[in-house]
């Protein structure tokens, strides 16, 4: 299994982080994301599923995304969801964000992957942690620089 979590400030308002993860905007932020379509509930409850098609290099996965939690109050916003990848890994990410004045906010991003089968579980204990670091890492900085879009 493999954990993370990590932090960064952006200079932009609350607002404009969050509207980053708004459904319409998921690819600015996830852009491996080729499609994200809300299948069950509204995409502000726990409990919403959409059908997301990721591709990585020429293959592309589909998966459903479960919202596990949501909140959306004007100091604190937080995301949290999950979906199980090639029915092998099960991935479950929570998006923070916590208002440090009125023009900078702070990211935690923090989740986790775990095998769900022994092919999963076998690769897990293959994965590269410094290679999910440096994921971690993209995704902080290309949240941060489409804040400021």
């Amino acid at each position: 299994m493999i954990h993370w979590e990590e932090e960064k400030i952006i200079d932009a308002n609350i607002e404009q982080v969050w509207e980053l993860f708004a459904d319409r905007n998921i690819q600015r932020i996830m852009p491996k994301v080729e499609e994200h379509v809300l299948i069950e509930k509204s995409e502000t409850e726990v409990g919403a599923l959409h059908r997301q098609t990721y591709r990585e290099g020429k293959r592309l996965e589909t998966y459903t995304v479960e919202t596990l939690a949501y909140e959306d109050s004007p100091e604190k916003k937080q995301k949290t969801i999950t979906f199980i990848i090639g029915k092998a890994f099960q991935v479950t990410a929570s998006f923070t964000l916590e208002k440090v004045d009125e023009n900078r906010t702070k990211l935690i991003y923090s989740g986790q992957n775990k095998g769900v089968n022994f092919v999963g579980k076998a690769m897990m204990k293959l994965a590269n942690k410094k290679g999910n670091e440096k994921v971690v890492q993209e995704f902080l900085n290309r949240v941060d620089q489409e804040a400021k879009i």
